[in-house]
């Protein structure tokens, strides 16, 4: 995305501009602003009493009717046309689902808050190749409910991420290969860390990318998180990235080189 910023600004202001990024270092979140080498980056204090956070908790904590009453208390920090835009969209289908997921969210943070020390979790994914087919999943369930993913979840107290890993692809798609078929066809293992990957918290997967090359589709079934499963044609994969959850796109790309215009899928069978 850095490059793809880089690209719009030029194609404004010409390859040759000096160009100034202005912005605040709120927190650690805001490291974004040193990911563009070259410009001279302006710090600047906070500019008023806007907070997000604040606008996001009475607006999604109302219901369509109240949204201009909850937004009342903050609306001398919001642009009259962003208040408008915001009291339309809540009466959209939208609306319930993002509350869904907020609410979601909260109940997830405060149930870890009295923990000694910031929780770091554990999950794992599966990425299958068939064919030149990848299995997806629907997840049926907030955070992501509807979005597209890859089969996986949270490793458990007795488990290595292997037999995780196993047991997921399994719960969500009741792919039950044998497991020598599995070790024969896995190709490579990725650990996924990035700090702000998930809405959720410090999440860090270990993603097992597997090729079972042309041998025929196993039978699959949707259950457990999982809404619906589907095997997909990797020529489709690069059109769809917005219907991914969290960065399960980029798992896909990382493995299988989606964005690579040199190398449109790799084949490591």
């Amino acid at each position: 995305w850095v490059q793809a910023v880089r690209r719009g600004v030029a194609e404004i202001a010409g390859a040759d501009a000096n160009i100034g990024l202005v912005g605040h270092f709120k927190d650690a979140t805001s490291s974004y602003l040193s990911a563009f080498p070259g410009w001279q980056l302006i710090h600047v204090e906070r500019q008023g009493r806007i907070d997000a956070t604040a606008i996001r908790d009475a607006y999604f904590g109302a219901t369509p009717a109240m949204v201009q009453a909850a937004l009342a208390p903050l609306a001398a920090e919001i642009p009259p046309s962003t208040l408008t835009a915001l009291e339309r969209f809540a009466h959209t289908p939208h609306y319930p689902a993002l509350q869904e997921e907020w609410r979601m969210l909260r109940r997830y943070r405060e149930a870890w808050s009295a923990a000694p020390y910031p929780p770091v979790f554990v999950t794992v994914d599966a990425v299958l190749r068939c064919q030149d087919h990848v299995l997806l999943i629907r997840r049926a369930h907030a955070p992501g409910k509807g979005q597209l993913a890859v089969p996986g979840g949270f490793i458990e107290q007795r488990e290595t991420v292997w037999q995780s890993c196993l047991r997921e692809l399994v719960e969500e798609t009741h792919c039950d290969l044998p497991e020598a078929t599995m070790r024969a066809a896995l190709q490579s293992v990725a650990v996924f860390d990035h700090p702000d990957r998930s809405q959720r918290g410090r999440t860090l997967t270990h993603a097992h990318y597997f090729d079972l090359g042309n041998a025929a589709f196993p039978k699959v079934q949707a259950d457990d998180d999982a809404l619906q499963v589907q095997w997909t044609p990797l020529s489709e994969l690069a059109g769809m990235e917005e219907e991914f959850f969290e960065d399960h796109f980029h798992m896909l790309d990382h493995f299988l080189g989606l964005t690579d215009l040199n190398e449109p899928s790799r084949s490591l069978a």
